[in-house]
């Protein structure tokens, strides 16, 4: 007599549909998977699978002889109801819920990979795989979306600080994240990859944001949420989506890069993007010397460029991409005043902003002025 097992029960009633489960062994339930991608990656509870009809496999249970799973058809489950389920069956594997309940076995794991990685970036080596023992039980193979986060403040990288930041985190991302703390004060967070897909659902062509526009708006509410809930004044960087086994640590040393080229020529910032420094990349790799000659020169045209207003003007008509109108709605300033001034500046400097040329070196020159110091 076939007896059905309660977590079973359970999830038809709430999800009203009939669940069939399978058990196959060694490779058979790799079969039917979309991608290579998938079917190496080594089954856990609670994993889900694309299935090359575009429905959805979950895996119940997993060992080395054999695999029991689930398919529901495409469309059938809502996002969250595939996370809701996800989360149920993993709560099945051996131990989950005294995991759940300490921490420490994740909390040590993840640990173990941040000095392993802190090592590989110590010694100069990016372009590296992590090893399976790091690899979180096949987490990594899946596509996941990176955060550097450093603190300004002190904060507890072990025990209830960690375990309260890895909380705040899966309350913002509604799902499971892999916190890695690496050198003091510095944390990598890897959220999952369906923040970037999951935010396109829903929306017309014309209304559809880039992925640097989706992953800009997630870091400045994930920045808001770690300065008023935890961890005070902080930097965040983010990059976009990756496979974290294969470049987790070049991913982290070009977060590093970037914030500490954010903090160096834009301080007062802290949401740091790599895709909005390519300038300031270029400018730190020109020896101190040389940019300090080149400032040199181009400060004997006139100290007026250098002028609180005259900064302040110049970077907000740069960010908001040259254009006269809406600088002066930032600033709230009349369109003529605003005018006004970029003609003095012409007429002080001979250096007309308008002018793409013009417009390239003045910018230039402002980020120079900031780390060279010169008055």
């Amino acid at each position: 007599m076939n007896v059905m097992t309660p977590w079973k029960t359970q999830l038809e009633q709430i999800l009203e549909l009939p669940i069939d489960t399978r058990t196959l062994a060694g490779s058979d339930w790799r079969e039917d998977l979309e991608t290579a991608d998938q079917r190496d990656t080594q089954p856990q509870p609670g994993q889900q699978f694309t299935l090359k009809d575009g429905s959805v496999r979950f895996v119940v249970r997993a060992d080395v002889r054999q695999v029991e799973f689930f398919d529901v058809e495409k469309g059938a489950l809502t996002d969250k109801e595939r996370r809701f389920v996800a989360w149920m069956l993993e709560q099945l594997k051996p131990g989950a819920q005294h995991a759940q309940s300490t921490g420490s076995e994740a909390e040590r794991k993840h640990r173990a990979l941040g000095e392993w990685m802190q090592a590989q970036l110590e010694e100069g080596k990016t372009k590296v795989i992590i090893p399976e023992e790091h690899n979180q039980g096949g987490r990594l193979y899946q596509e996941m979306v990176p955060f550097l986060l450093v603190s300004e403040q002190e904060a507890k990288r072990t025990g209830s600080g960690y375990r309260e930041l890895e909380k705040l985190l899966k309350s913002f991302f509604e799902e499971e994240v892999v916190l890695i703390p690496l050198q003091d004060k510095e944390w990598l967070i890897l959220g999952p990859g369906s923040l970037v897909h999951d935010e396109r659902d829903g929306r017309g062509d014309d209304e559809e944001e880039s992925v640097e526009e989706q992953l800009t708006g997630i870091c400045l509410g994930l920045h808001d949420m770690l300065a008023s809930e935890w961890i005070g004044e902080c930097h965040v960087a983010v990059g976009l989506p990756i496979r974290p086994n294969e470049s987790a640590v070049e991913t982290t040393s070009v977060l590093r890069e970037t914030i500490m080229l954010g903090r160096k020529f834009h301080s007062g910032g802290n949401i740091h993007l790599p895709w909005m420094i390519h300038l300031e990349r270029l400018l730190g790799s020109i020896p101190e010397a040389q940019r300090i000659h080149y400032m040199e020169q181009m400060m004997s045209r006139s100290d007026v460029l250098f002028e609180p207003e005259i900064v302040g003007t110049l970077e907000t008509y740069f960010n908001m991409n040259c254009n006269v109108s809406d600088t002066a709605k930032k600033l709230f300033i009349h369109r003529n005043t605003l005018l006004y001034r970029l003609d003095k500046l012409k007429q002080d400097t001979g250096l007309d902003v308008r002018l793409f040329r013009d417009a390239v070196l003045v910018k230039l020159i402002l980020l120079l002025y900031k780390v060279t110091k010169r008055k």
